[in-house]
């Protein structure tokens, strides 16, 4: 368990971190808020749709529900409904597991492949004018610094 400093304790790195982090916050909000008015006005489509179907791309054999959940860290509950919805839409196609009838995989369609692909480019596009002040460079140093901050805390926290 992290002690909490006592506010007279605070070394300047801790307030230069946490300033850190509440920005971090702030643009991961604004990116997210831009990104989700443009896939309601370009697709009419949802950002958890959206990464649903990212999910679903990314493992082409598709997952069962519960892989599903966890790989988008969210509830069972809250994937359900967007996988029920794309299945309505036949973009998603529910697949049952021979070695368990109870058990059933989701996997993309071709025309859940076929319209992701497509909004995954154009997607893109939208990421790399947001973030166009930021030079390759750049770029790479702050995933390295997230990358070595993620490994330091998944040593900490597993």
């Amino acid at each position: 368990m992290i002690t909490p400093l006592k506010h007279r304790d605070h070394p300047p790195a801790s307030k230069q971190r946490l300033r850190f982090w509440l920005r971090v916050l702030k643009l991961q909000r604004h990116i997210e808020a831009v990104l989700r008015e443009k896939l309601r006005a370009e697709f009419g489509t949802t950002l958890p749709r959206f990464d649903v179907m990212a999910a679903l791309h990314h493992h082409e054999r598709g997952l069962r529900m519960s892989a599903l959940s966890s790989f988008l860290k969210v509830s069972n509950g809250n994937v359900t409904g967007i996988v029920d919805r794309l299945v309505l839409d036949g973009c998603v196609m529910r697949v049952p597991v021979k070695s368990d009838r109870r058990a059933m995989v989701v996997r993309l369609t071709k025309k859940g492949r076929d319209d992701f692909s497509h909004m995954a480019g154009v997607h893109e596009g939208w990421v790399n004018e947001l973030l166009a002040e930021l030079s390759p460079d750049e770029a790479d140093a702050m995933m390295a610094g997230m990358d070595r901050l993620n490994q330091s805390m998944g040593e900490q926290h597993e």
